[in-house]
């Protein structure tokens, strides 16, 4: 192919192409309008629409109707005194400036929430919150021919819930989500439940561990604040606590504990080994109870529990049960003190009467054999009389000496001694 030929067929192409670009750029604005008019002529109804302003602005307020989805109560905490929800809210409000022919309803995109008023509505004492956004944003707007706007979201929030554990774990607590406008007073906004206490679906299907859902209703209130009178909806739904797990976890084993620790009554005082670790074990189980009934409560709780109740009642069985082995075996060491003292002094008053018995036995035996030499001599019985009083004294000073007492010696010994001049006696 020669130099002329690629001359020709380039300036075809440049004659061509800007034709074939321009029936693109036709045919792709044909289909963008053709998009656009297949919404419910959506660039007609934003013509002219404030978002910034709500419908009927100065004049009557908005009527917002609500519905709530209890999808999950994931969590409720003691210690925090919240509970964490998810929740799919629903809300229904009229704007004229959106009506249009016919009697379909459309779903738009959820980015189109941007151009359009919203109400500001927000949860009353929630800690946190937000908004599911996998794998787009969940959020719904639906438009309705007669101007009825339907807007859906699906949160996560955890709300406070004031609790009164005075009877935990047998307790009822009562927590509420309440909805109300931010900005828009009931000048300008007014809250309602859709269908009443039918306008919240799901609590009844909640399977909760550690609670029971007893009942729960709505409320429509009036809040009062500096800004102005708020329209408040409020659920208002009861949580009875489930006691058997407590049953298993906390009573049974303290029960146990205190039958365990009255086993030592039946236990001789001289096991000591036995019975002070059956105490101390007792004791220590008791303790980790109470400690660990605490672990999902308020650290600072200035109110006395039920369970910290029943808790302190075993310990002190258990405590007691310690303490009164203590008692007793110090008892029965002092009754056994107290007997050996007694026996000694039995022995010791047997001893001194044992050795004066034996002095006087053998001291009437010399006063008789003195008698009998006196009767065969031939003496005036004046002398005899003399001589034997001197004999006496004489023999009863050689035989009885001195009888050695330790102190200390029964009254009775000393009076006896003390009667009987002839029986000298020393003191040690």
């Amino acid at each position: 192919m020669n130099y002329s030929s690629w001359h020709w067929i380039f300036a075809c192409l440049c004659i061509l192409t800007p034709r074939i670009c321009i029936q693109g750029n036709q045919s792709f604005i044909e289909a963008n309008r053709n998009d656009k008019l297949s919404l419910p002529v959506f660039e007609n109804l934003t013509e002219g629409y404030n978002k910034f302003l709500r419908p009927n602005f100065g004049g009557k307020p908005v009527v917002i109707a609500l519905t709530l989805d209890i999808a999950s109560i994931s969590s409720i905490s003691e210690s925090n005194m919240d509970y964490t929800a998810t929740i799919y809210l629903r809300q229904r409000w009229s704007d004229q400036r959106l009506v249009f022919d016919g009697n379909k309803s459309f779903t738009l995109d959820a980015r189109l929430v941007e151009f359009l008023w919203v109400p500001d509505t927000y949860i009353v004492e929630s800690k946190t919150s937000f908004l599911h956004e996998v794998t787009v944003g969940n959020r719904l707007i639906r438009l309705f021919s007669n101007g009825t706007v339907l807007y859906a979201l699906r949160i996560t929030t955890t709300v406070a819930c004031n609790m009164d554990l005075s009877k935990y774990p047998m307790d009822t607590q009562t927590c509420k989500l309440q909805l109300e406008s931010w900005g828009y007073d009931g000048n300008d906004v007014e809250f309602m439940w859709l269908r009443g206490n039918d306008s919240v679906r799901g609590l009844e299907n909640l399977r909760l561990a550690q609670y029971t859902v007893q009942r729960y209703f709505t409320l429509v209130t009036k809040s009062q604040q500096e800004t102005g009178n708020y329209t408040r909806l409020v659920l208002q739904f009861e949580l009875r606590r489930n006691v058997l797990y407590f049953i298993l976890e906390t009573y049974v084993p303290s029960t146990f504990l205190v039958i365990l620790s009255w086993v030592s009554f039946w236990i001789s005082l001289d096991s000591v080994p036995a019975r002070t670790c059956i105490g101390v074990t007792t004791v220590l189980s008791m303790t980790t109870l109470m400690i660990g009934s605490r672990t999902s409560l308020p650290n600072t709780n200035c109110f006395i529990k039920a369970i910290d109740v029943y808790l302190g009642i075993c310990f002190s069985f258990v405590f007691g049960a310690l303490l009164e082995y203590a008692v007793a075996h110090y008892s029965s060491l002092q009754k056994l003190a107290a007997k050996d003292r007694g026996t000694s002094k039995e022995v010791e008053e047997v001893n001194i009467t044992n050795i004066i018995n034996s002095s006087i036995s053998s001291f009437k035996r010399k006063i008789s054999f003195a008698s009998i030499e006196i009767s065969s001599d031939n003496v005036n019985y004046s002398d005899l009389t003399m001589k034997t009083s001197d004999k006496f004294k004489n023999k009863a000073s050689l035989e009885i000496t001195c009888i050695l007492l330790k102190t200390p010696a029964p009254l009775g010994i000393y009076s006896f001694l003390a009667n009987n001049p002839i029986i000298t006696f020393l003191w040690i």
